[in-house]
């Protein structure tokens, strides 16, 4: 069996590498339009700070790795088109201009997304970049070496946005963070991220919330961000307004999908067209809380576990990715916030009958030193009292909590069974009712 899959980074090494381990035998080739396959994109912020050595350091394993597999690796060779008819695919190699095609058996589709460029006046200026790619990184991280580049803005406070800043104030950069609406972090509730904002101004992060970039100005060269509020001197401007799948050369084809572009998938990876398969950034997941199938959440994890439930279903297992709820985690300087599930704000779009409680406590005993604040919100089911989202926010050992809250949602707890459940306890890790107990038994 011959398989093509397009896209090398998270979803498309993991879904070549499972169908090479299953069945040795298949001939598996992956295009990838970029010079780099299989690396952790969501390390590049602390890359371009110096808390990681080098860019190369991101490189989960190298072509050599998986040629070893007997997995045929085309760097720099972009697919500009598909033939579900005829299943064949149109590949140019980036690097000669060759144009030629190649066909397939299977086909999976792991493109990944790109920055999301609005329509501002000079975006092209010289100074204006981009994180995605490992190689925007390495460009990111030399340019700004530059002791010339003092003031950067950040145009946009998702999760890259809010890391960069702590980046920016690592090499000694004054930052500005830039966001249209009226919060950081738009997947968490506006009272969460509360504290995580003050910590970016505690900081000397200077946070800009309800403001719109509408143009930049410079000669060649960027040197004011304009927007419907204020002017901004900017030696450097980053980016961050969010994601857009890779899928413009699909339009020609019948593959269904979403209306921001993502392929439409079921809990198989399964397309719309048999015999191709698509998997991580570029493709839609389920959420299991919403039970929907045509959401977006672009996160390393799902990419991951999509590229290699793809692998399994191309030879003929059965598996089935049923399990996001968007589980995140991030770090603010020195506070971490994390999310599952779904926030107030997704519950009152959705329609749902739920109730919320937010309670404040103490990583650990409060009689042992250095304790610190942990605020934790919950969302549950009215009626049934199921949890169906959490948010978290503190200073330390308060994110990795949240993944005790994804099994709770994952196997449809209540909070009174939550508020009973015996977690371990010392005084220096938590106290005899941990944050998470006392939030659950919050829960009327």
């Amino acid at each position: 069996m011959k398989v093509i899959v397009i896209g090398g980074v998270a979803a498309g090494m993991s879904a070549a590498s499972k169908i090479k381990r299953l069945d040795y035998s298949s001939q598996v080739t992956v295009y990838e339009r970029g010079s780099d396959i299989s690396y952790g994109a969501c390390g590049m912020p602390y890359m371009i700070s110096g808390v990681i050595d080098s860019p190369e350091t991101l490189v989960v394993r190298k072509k050599e790795d998986f040629e070893k597999m007997d997995i045929n690796i085309k760097l720099q060779n972009e697919v500009i088109a598909v033939d579900e008819g005829t299943k064949t695919v149109t590949v140019k190699d980036n690097v000669t201009g060759q144009v030629f095609a190649d066909c397939y058996d299977k086909l999976v589709i792991t493109t990944g997304a790109s920055p999301i460029l609005p329509p501002i006046k000079n975006i092209g200026l010289e100074g204006v970049f981009v994180l995605s790619s490992l190689n925007d990184g390495r460009i990111l991280r030399e340019k700004l070496q530059d002791k010339n580049i003092k003031n950067v803005i950040i145009v946009g406070a998702g999760f890259i946005g809010v890391e960069l800043c702590e980046a920016m104030r690592e090499i000694n950069k004054e930052v500005t963070l830039i966001e249209f609406k009226n919060q950081i972090l738009p997947n968490f509730d506006k009272d969460v991220v509360a504290q995580l904002q003050d910590e970016l101004k505690r900081n000397y992060v200077d946070v800009r919330l309800s403001e719109k970039v509408v143009s930049f100005e410079g000669s060649s060269r960027v040197q004011k961000v304009i927007t419907d509020k204020n002017r901004y001197v900017a030696d450097c401007v980053i980016m961050c307004v969010g994601v857009k799948p890779n899928t413009d050369f699909l339009k020609s084809t019948g593959i269904e999908l979403l209306t921001n572009g993502a392929i439409k998938v079921d809990k198989h990876m399964q397309t719309s067209i048999k015999d191709i398969y698509a998997a991580g950034d570029c493709s839609s997941v389920y959420h299991k809380v919403l039970d929907d199938l045509n959401r977006y959440i672009p996160l390393g994890t799902n990419a991951n576990k999509q590229g290699r439930i793809a692998g399994e279903v191309v030879l003929g297992k059965n598996s089935k990715f049923d399990s996001s709820l968007g589980t995140s985690m991030i770090k603010v300087c020195d506070m971490e916030g994390a999310k599952t599930g779904i926030s107030e704000a997704e519950a009152i779009l959705s329609n749902f009958d739920y109730k919320a409680v937010t309670i404040t406590s103490l990583n650990h005993a409060v009689y042992y030193p250095d304790s610190s604040k942990i605020t934790i919100k919950l969302v549950y089911d009215k009626k049934t009292k199921m949890i169906l989202g959490a948010q978290i926010v503190g200073e330390k050992d308060c994110a990795i909590r949240i993944d005790v809250f994804a099994v709770a949602i994952h196997t449809g707890m209540t909070t009174d069974e939550f508020a009973m459940l015996d977690f371990g306890y010392s005084p220096p890790f938590s106290g005899v009712w941990d944050a998470m107990h006392i939030a659950a038994n919050q829960a009327k």
